[in-house]
């Protein structure tokens, strides 16, 4: 028999279960053999339950706040910033258990769902609808919806559809003390005061507990055009961003940047096929979402060619089947290379103009050759949005600090964001001055402490302490 996990200042197990039910609560063991996610090495709480309603996420929060119990809520745990990491006093609140996709509203093209949907299940399931759900990013097999909007995802898309706050009709939280924030909208224009639902979007799991959507879907495209281009320096690349924006009418839904030391990571010999004979700086999948497949390919190979002819691009691959679309896009999401060949790994999201890209990856190049001379670094992201993805493999366990302000203190003569989509959590706490001024900081604490003046939501994440 499982001996009872008590604590003296929080919640115990038996409570949880006779909320959640039988088998909703996993301790000692169980719950350390549990995956704790990419980026982190352990799980460190001493109880994880998993609820089953939103009434129960109440019940729960209630509890936990009466007894000022520290709360962790996790999703697909697929976050790189450490938003989901636990400590041995905490207790994680996980959304495994509320996966249903409630209503697909083909009529009205949105849908209703609980936050521990899966973003892979729900896309092939609106697919059968004929709709669409733009939001896609490489943890789409185990990322959860929930986690989705109170991180506000990102991913390969945005520069068409825009984050996860765009495509999030309606929202149902729970607050710290157990209120249950019902804003359900299922409307595109509602403008009746404050929009609450934006509390919780971006906030990660701070200010309250996602726990049902109403999500915005689209139709279905029924054409796609994948390229691979090779660019020989990021002048050519903004220019190139431009030329076929234009060029395509609308229909420009990813443009995808590599440098040539990512790139070479993932095509080394053994790893992925590279469609070039020749090395170049950079290279960039651009890709098109349409409705007429033939039309649509014979406008993108034309945008393409006044590319080559303009010099803007000095090779190009188009794929012609959905594998060899797999294949290219293969070399952009694996990651495994770089992370094992990195070491130790830090990983980086910013965000800036793209006019300013070349010379702050210059500057962060330097920094980095200056402080770390054997140290490796790579550069790719959704340059279409602005947002440059930072691979670095430098010096050793007590050197974060100084790896993290090669990229971080170049943001702030050109008012660049230390996180363009990842968020904040722990890992980036320390620098969030640098893209939020004071004021703007007093005031997410103060909707912190009227939101959670005990803070037990994830407490240290965003934020850390008290107001005042």
């Amino acid at each position: 028999m499982t001996d009872i996990a008590v604590s003296e200042t929080g919640v115990t197990e038996a409570e949880l279960l006779a909320i959640a039910g039988p088998g909703s609560v996993l301790s000692g063991e169980d719950l350390r053999g549990r995956d704790p996610g990419y980026f982190m090495s352990s799980i460190e709480a001493r109880l994880l339950v998993r609820p089953s309603s939103t009434q129960q996420v109440s019940q729960i929060l209630a509890l936990c706040n009466q007894r000022r119990q520290p709360v962790v809520v996790h999703g697909g745990v697929s976050g790189w910033v450490r938003a989901t990491q636990t400590r041995p006093d905490e207790i994680i609140l996980s959304m495994e258990r509320m996966n249903a996709i409630e209503r697909i509203d083909a009529v009205n093209r949105s849908a209703t769902v609980e936050a521990g949907v899966i973003l892979q299940t729900f896309q092939e399931a609106a697919e059968e609808q004929g709709l669409c759900f733009p939001l896609d990013l490489g943890g789409r097999g185990s990322c959860q919806l929930g986690g989705n909007a109170s991180t506000n995802a990102g991913g390969m898309r945005v520069l068409r559809y825009g984050m996860m706050r765009e495509q999030v009709l309606g929202v149902e939280a729970v607050l710290a003390d157990g209120r249950i924030v019902s804003s359900m909208n299922a409307m595109l224009k509602n403008n009746t005061g404050y929009d609450l639902k934006q509390l919780f979007l971006g906030s990660e799991g701070t200010l309250g507990v996602i726990t049902r959507l109403v999500l915005r879907l689209r139709e279905n495209p029924t054409s796609c055009n994948t390229a691979l281009v090779a660019v020989d320096d990021m002048a050519n690349v903004a220019r190139l961003l431009r030329r076929v924006d234009s060029g395509l009418g609308g229909q420009l839904s990813a443009f995808e940047l590599m440098d040539s030391d990512f790139f070479g990571v993932n095509t080394q010999s053994g790893r992925l096929a590279s469609p070039f004979e020749e090395p170049s700086a950079f290279y960039v999948i651009v890709e098109t979402l349409g409705a007429e497949q033939d039309r649509d390919a014979q406008v993108f190979e034309t945008v393409l060619a006044a590319a080559l002819d303009e010099g803007l691009i000095t090779n190009a691959v188009i794929a012609n089947s959905e594998r060899e679309r797999t294949d290219l896009w293969a070399i952009r999401e694996t990651l495994e290379h770089i992370v094992s060949d990195f070491q130790p790994f830090y990983a980086f999201d910013v965000s800036l103009t793209v006019g300013e890209m070349d010379a702050y990856m210059r500057d962060v190049r330097a920094a980095l050759a200056q402080g770390f001379p054997d140290g490796k670094i790579a550069f790719l992201g959704h340059v279409g949005d602005g947002n440059l993805h930072i691979a670095i493999g430098a010096g050793g366990p007590d050197d974060r600090h100084a790896v993290e302000s090669c990229v971080y203190r170049p943001l702030a003569a050109i008012g660049g964001s230390v996180s363009a989509e990842h968020g904040i959590g722990l890992e980036k706490l320390p620098w969030l001055s640098i893209s939020r001024d004071s004021t703007e900081i007093d005031l997410m604490q103060q909707i912190k402490d009227l939101l959670d003046p005990n803070r037990i939501l994830n407490p240290g994440k965003v934020l850390s302490g008290k107001s005042g």
